[in-house]
């Protein structure tokens, strides 16, 4: 196992966490797996987001109060080794970092639609090659350069979303751009079949989307162990979930279905430029469309980085190859964020084999991996505070709120979300592809990490006491 002297190098500040927060919650699951959403539930898509919001905070919460107890790379994967055992540790950052490869799939996928826009002639896979090495490239780089190219990206993306809730509020109060026998507001909203037009069902399997879309918010717990002062920038960024929510998903999908009826909003693209295309503003839809190109480029660029930082802290604990820990001069897991550039370029075979069903079975796939993952952070975490309790031990300084109840509100939504998954389906084979992928997890942990033997690998909360987080056998 690598020797723990070898540590990231601390450049993050709080803007760069903070709008690595903003640019984890704002992505293909916005600018363009919404429109699955909102096919399935219709405006009720908007209570969907309420609800599956409320139980991500609550996940965040307490992803919050670990990461400042213990500020560590590898982040929840190390939580989960240290109050559930190795093998949940090794469950958890393996299928964390299974997510993040899913969701970059998904993302370099969505890519590669949305130039089709400009480019209809050009092949998908052309684009996602040259933005995997791109990529790959910039996260290669010091992780102050990162953080820099993330909030630059993500501020574009605030910036633009923020400027079209403002635009639509104005189409919708004053008519710019509508047929004159159009009805913008709720009329329009509530026009096809009322708030719930495909029942109270049709509200559960949006579920599987809306929770995809929220997928990656944890990474804001990873940059805890390369953050200069996590015990202020990990609660300052967390604490801003809610305001995204509901800013970014509830107040911006309401404007958009007040101005175009929800059923006729289809999945050729970003519904966000189709909207503004069928409006008769070409212009705006090109400033759209270079908008979730920047989303798009941005969530890759997190999903390297948080899945290259886990892989990191898997090889810390003897979770995977030793290689995965080398740092490079720059302060970087180097191997680990190469595996991840190599990993995509599946995305490039799959997206000239499976142009046009790619998506949705990679957005399902995902939400089964990021709904698990939000599992185990929540036990880690109701794990850690029965041990405070029982230990007599300092209470956290950044604790979740309304503990026991919304902590268990929140884990027993995350299990309905997993049994909704083989319910419903179109999404079924991500249940399949999940439980096949846990028990390949569970045979390569019992011949893999166990034949091999663990160390003891530390874990040190804001007391100074050092914990150990893995076992030896």
């Amino acid at each position: 196992m690598p020797h723990f002297a070898q540590a990231l190098a601390r450049g993050l500040n709080v803007r760069h966490v903070r709008f690595m927060a903003l640019g984890s919650a704002i992505g293909t699951g916005l600018f363009y797996g919404s429109a699955a959403a909102i096919q399935a539930a219709g405006p009720a898509v908007l209570l969907a987001y309420m609800i599956g919001g409320a139980a991500v905070f609550m996940v965040m919460r307490a992803l919050g109060e670990m990461a400042v107890r213990h500020p560590v790379s590898g982040s929840f994967g190390q939580y989960a080794s240290k109050y559930l055992g190795p093998f949940a540790g090794f469950i958890t950052g393996w299928t964390f970092t299974f997510e993040m490869a899913i969701v970059a799939l998904a993302d370099v996928t969505a890519f590669g639609i949305y130039m089709g826009f400009w480019f209809p002639g050009v092949p998908r896979w052309i684009w996602i090659l040259a933005v995997v090495f791109f990529i790959a490239a910039l996260n290669m780089m010091k992780v102050k350069v990162f953080g820099e190219t993330e909030f630059w990206l993500s501020l574009i993306k605030v910036s633009a979303i923020i400027a079209m809730i403002i635009g639509g509020i104005l189409i919708v109060l004053f008519g710019f751009g509508l047929p004159a026998e159009a009805k913008p507001g709720f009329s329009t909203l509530l026009a096809a079949g009322g708030f719930f037009p495909n029942g109270f069902w049709g509200l559960l399997a949006s579920f599987s989307i809306v929770m995809f879309a929220f997928g990656g918010i944890e990474t804001i717990g990873i940059t805890a162990g390369e953050a200069e002062d996590p015990k202020s920038v990990v609660p300052a960024a967390i604490n801003t979930v809610p305001v995204r929510i509901l800013l970014f998903y509830i107040c911006t999908l309401g404007v958009l279905m007040m101005i175009y009826p929800w059923n006729e909003i289809g999945t050729e693209g970003s519904p966000f430029v189709q909207i503004f295309d069928n409006l008769g503003i070409p212009a705006a839809a090109h400033i759209l469309n270079a908008v979730v190109i920047t989303a798009a480029i941005s969530a890759i660029n997190s999903d390297i980085f948080g899945a290259g930082r886990m892989m990191f802290g898997l090889a810390q604990q003897g979770h995977a190859p030793a290689s995965f820990a080398k740092i490079s001069r720059n302060g970087v897991p180097w191997m680990s964020v190469l595996t991840m550039g190599i990993v995509l370029l599946v995305g490039v075979v799959l997206n000239a084999l499976l142009p046009e069903s790619l998506f949705l079975i990679i957005a399902s796939i995902a939400t089964f991996a990021t709904v698990w993952v939000w599992v185990m952070i929540m036990l880690s975490h109701i794990a850690m505070k029965r041990e405070i309790k029982r230990e007599s031990l300092p209470e956290s300084e950044f604790p979740s709120p309304w503990w026991p109840v919304a902590s268990y509100a929140a884990l027993g939504f995350m299990g309905f979300v997993i049994v909704l998954l083989g319910l419903i389906p179109g999404t079924r084979i991500a249940l399949v592809v999940g439980t096949v992928w846990i028990g390949l997890l569970f045979v390569a942990y019992k011949t893999w990490v166990r034949g091999n033997g663990l160390e003891r690998a530390e874990l040190e909360d804001e007391t100074g006491r050092e914990y150990a987080s893995v076992n030896s056998n």
